[in-house]
């Protein structure tokens, strides 16, 4: 089975490693196991992969506004959030025996290596999974700008989005049971329609540099490989 892509950027948000836990823990072990071995099935395709993990789970720099911390403090905050988010993935990782490398916008030389983008294309050629943390190391820029910029600076053939629904709807179908689901869409189409892919910043800078993405449910089993081998699986947006 011949994958599609040679090299992805696998964008996952925090609160999805929520699970369906009650206990007020940031992430679900369980859930970081399944994503683990989703991860392994396309690594040993030879697909190179490199990952961008949200902090929402944990902390949101939007959030400092309504407790009183300065936004610049709070998205550093968001930050740190998505480091710790990216080394509970590494860790699970590691453990189903793939090798890793832990990069970070910002300096943690005892966490994770600096981001140098040929060091992370050096990395992706020898077959490791590259997780790149701390955002873009600037405030005022969501993880989905991050994944967009990173995406573009490895030379990604694609950036696969994974969400809780598998795929975009003309409105949210977890409270609209009369929304239908596109299979492809234009970026034009997404935006003239007002659709919530990703925040305008990062959807541009995606369109501006013809860079695919597809929207899918990450929860389901199976659900990466299938793109990554070319199944139409969850949307695609392209020009």
């Amino acid at each position: 089975m011949l994958p599609k892509y040679k090299r992805v950027l696998l964008k996952l948000s925090g609160e999805a490693l929520l699970g369906n836990q009650k206990t007020g823990d940031p992430f679900d072990p369980k859930i970081i196991e399944q994503y683990a071995n989703e991860i392994k099935q396309v690594v040993e395709l030879g697909v190179q992969v490199a990952i961008v993990i949200g902090g929402g789970n944990i902390f949101r720099g939007i959030q400092a506004e309504h407790g009183n911390i300065d936004r610049v403090q709070g998205d550093q905050m968001g930050m740190l959030a998505t480091m710790i988010n990216s080394m509970a993935l590494q860790s699970s990782l590691e453990n189903q025996g793939i090798y890793t490398r832990l990069m970070s916008a910002i300096k943690m030389e005892q966490i994770a290596e600096p981001f140098i983008r040929r060091r992370a294309t050096r990395h992706l050629e020898k077959g490791r999974i590259v997780i790149l943390g701390a955002g873009t190391g600037n405030p005022y820029f969501t993880t989905d700008t991050a994944a967009v910029l990173r995406a573009i600076e490895i030379n990604a053939d694609v950036i696969i989005k994974g969400t809780r629904v598998d795929g975009i709807y003309t409105s949210d179908p977890e409270k609209d049971t009369s929304a239908v689901k596109f299979e492809n869409i234009t970026f034009k189409e997404v935006m003239s329609k007002d659709l919530k892919v990703m925040d305008m910043t990062a959807f541009t800078l995606s369109e501006e540099n013809d860079l695919p993405i597809i929207v899918f449910d990450m929860n389901k089993p199976g659900n990466l490989k299938k793109i990554v081998t070319g199944e139409s699986i969850g949307t695609l947006v392209k020009i």
